[in-house]
């Protein structure tokens, strides 16, 4: 194994000033994700989701964002999961998106909340069927014995809806919306001489600040 000591990266792709980010930082997110995707970075809309556990420890793991609004970021899941019961005793959240090829990150905090049953429906059915179907095989983040009791649930409900491409919403999924109240942008600089600009939401405008990296 190569020493980790001895492990660089030079940082020189880009530059993030105050004159080319943009004011709302939002429309900045959806700029570099694109950004991203013409880069062909692999999974550009995948972000790291942070949350306080029962023992008020952070839990992380990584989640994808699949909507965006001008007041927040929306990722689905299952509401029974581990994630969704830390976020339902502790509403507020950590984010942290990484495009390596790019040299760049976002890091986010901020209060997060359930959307509507009706806005969760739409997107649910608009998933691939075997997606549909897997939403309501997987008892998310619950002990189980084997992977068999996978499979087969899997083979029933394939029975079950084999002549239906779109299935009801489980009422345990959805979507919750991340609604950011810091959102801070990085761009990787020689010398370790990085860009962060950081937006705070104060009395409901972005006040942007450089930090010293």
């Amino acid at each position: 194994m190569a020493k980790l000591q001895d492990l660089r990266e030079n940082y020189e792709l880009g530059e993030l000033l105050e004159s080319n980010v943009h004011s709302d930082p939002i429309e900045q997110i959806k700029i570099w994700i694109n950004d991203a995707i013409q880069h062909k970075e692999k999974e550009p809309n995948a972000m790291v989701l942070s949350t306080i556990n029962k023992n008020g420890s952070p839990s992380s793991r990584v989640v994808l964002v699949k909507e965006m609004d001008p007041d927040g970021l929306v990722f689905y899941t299952n509401y029974e999961s581990d994630k969704a019961s830390q976020i339902a005793k502790h509403p507020f959240v950590s984010l942290n998106f990484n495009w390596l090829f790019l040299q760049r990150q976002v890091r986010i905090e901020g209060s997060v909340e359930k959307i509507g049953e009706d806005r969760s429906t739409k997107y649910f059915q608009s998933r691939p069927k075997s997606s549909q179907i897997g939403a309501w095989v997987s008892a998310q983040s619950k002990i189980i014995p084997d992977r068999e009791v996978l499979e087969l649930a899997k083979e029933e409900l394939d029975l079950k809806y084999k002549d239906q491409d779109i299935l009801p919403k489980p009422p345990h999924w959805g979507g919750f919306k991340i609604k950011p109240t810091l959102i801070e942008f990085w761009q990787g600089r020689r010398s370790r001489l990085h860009d962060r600009l950081r937006f705070t939401l104060k009395d409901g405008k972005w006040i942007i600040q450089r930090v010293s990296p």
